[in-house]
């Protein structure tokens, strides 16, 4: 396969932090029921003496996510290793002790527990963006966070904001790899549009792209990016494509509010589109994204949706009360989602199943009123395509050749065969 001159680039610069990586079979003790050890990307530069940031001065973009096996976080570790020359963190959405809710940040402040000053990376991009790594005085970028492997979770539009940003500061950039914690098996679901690019989907990848976040980097570096950032990866030994979060022995951290535990994650890359709809996606339960539903729905929803057969899922009618969100302190009704055999499951075929059946069960139903969802789905097809009566299986054939055409870019970029 011919590769661009970004191709090749961004192939290179990862290769090189890969190679020393030991074979599955080699990597040490056994991770929780796979009879392997994952090794996460910081797990393999701590090991080898944070060697790759010799000599430069470092800033981390990180969030309570980027922890240790034994549940330590990295700036804090680094912070206290004399062989790490670290000045500066950089907090995405949430923040970098994770204190802000959906669409907040914490402001730049001083961290508490290291004295290190954090800046606010959020909804900052380009040369203002820029400007801050620059004020920092960092020689090297190096970012650290837990996707969830859903297009429209900013963390992976963080990363793409700052590989850009450090490009046009002349900085180094690092990213250390952890695993999608959903499988990286398939890339699912539309394709983004370009007109339709916002902080939640800022490229054309597919709703649930199937990727690390170390395979993004390498991916926005050879295709997306104005120009090639200098760009190292640390990959991942011990883990498979077909793992999911609890094979990998890690603890689980929220890497953000209303993403409490690896089942948020299963069902996220296609519940989240009932935030481009009037009912509730479930925040302000214990159960967001698992839970659904609005004021005046019955039973006749679940009922539905279970007629559909949808893989690996099963639909229970539910009643629920939201503590803020949509509804909040309002009794409503809908459906529960229960993943059975999450290896059969498709969120994203599941998602515009629910949206179907609600719209037909549900005479209440409404998009947003801005569109959200073409912001979530990446055109406006889907939305146009319900509201024209299209049954699931129509709906999801309409991207198949787009998901093509961009399953045939991911797997040049893909780190884990």
């Amino acid at each position: 396969m011919k590769l661009s001159r970004r191709s090749l680039l961004a192939t290179t610069t990862a290769a090189v932090a890969a190679s020393a990586a030991p074979s599955h079979a080699a990597s040490g003790q056994a991770a929780e029921g796979t009879g392997r050890r994952l090794r996460t990307g910081f797990e393999r530069l701590a090991a080898d003496g944070y060697g790759l940031l010799d000599g430069q001065r470092v800033g981390v973009v990180t969030n309570p996510t980027g922890i240790t096996r034994d549940a330590r976080h990295i700036v804090d570790v680094m912070h206290a290793d004399d062989r790490v020359d670290l000045t500066a963190v950089f907090g995405p959405e949430h923040g970098f002790r994770g204190t802000a809710q959906a669409g907040g940040s914490e402001g730049r402040h001083d961290d508490p527990a290291t004295g290190l000053p954090v800046y606010d990376t959020y909804l900052k991009s380009g040369q203002a963006l820029a400007d801050i790594f620059t004020a920092s005085g960092v020689d090297t970028v190096v970012f650290d966070i837990q996707d969830v492997g859903a297009r429209f979770y900013t963390y992976i539009w963080t990363l793409f904001d700052c590989m850009e940003a450090a490009r046009l500061a002349g900085r180094r950039f690092v990213v250390l790899d952890r695993p999608n914690p959903v499988t990286g098996r398939a890339a699912l679901g539309p394709v983004l549009h370009k007109e339709f690019a916002t902080f939640v989907g800022r490229q054309p990848i597919s709703q649930a792209h199937g990727m690390t976040v170390a395979e993004l980097a390498r991916l926005f570096n050879g295709e997306f990016l104005t120009a090639p950032v200098p760009l190292e990866t640390v990959g991942m030994t011990g883990w498979r494509r077909s793992d999911f979060h609890d094979a990998s022995g890690l603890p689980w951290v929220p890497p953000s509010p209303n993403m409490p535990t690896p089942e948020t994650a299963l069902v996220y890359a296609g519940t989240c589109l009932f935030e481009g709809t009037n009912l509730s996606e479930g925040r302000g339960t214990t159960r967001p994204f698992e839970l659904l539903g609005a004021e005046g729905i019955d039973g006749r929803w679940a009922a539905e949706a279970n007629g559909l057969g949808l893989a690996g899922v099963r639909l229970r009618e539910a009643y629920f009360a939201p503590t803020f969100s949509k509804f909040q302190g309002k009794t409503i009704g809908g459906v529960q989602l229960h993943v059975h055999d999450r290896d059969a499951f498709d969120p994203v075929r599941t998602g515009i199943g629910l949206l179907i059946t609600a719209r037909r069960s549900w005479s209440g139903f409404a998009w947003r009123a801005d569109n959200w969802i073409d912001k979530l789905t990446g055109s406006t097809r889907v939305r146009t395509m319900i509201d024209a009566g299209a049954d699931t299986d129509e709906v999801v054939g309409g991207w198949q050749e787009e998901l093509a055409a961009f399953r045939r870019m991911r797997r040049e970029y893909l780190l884990y065969r």
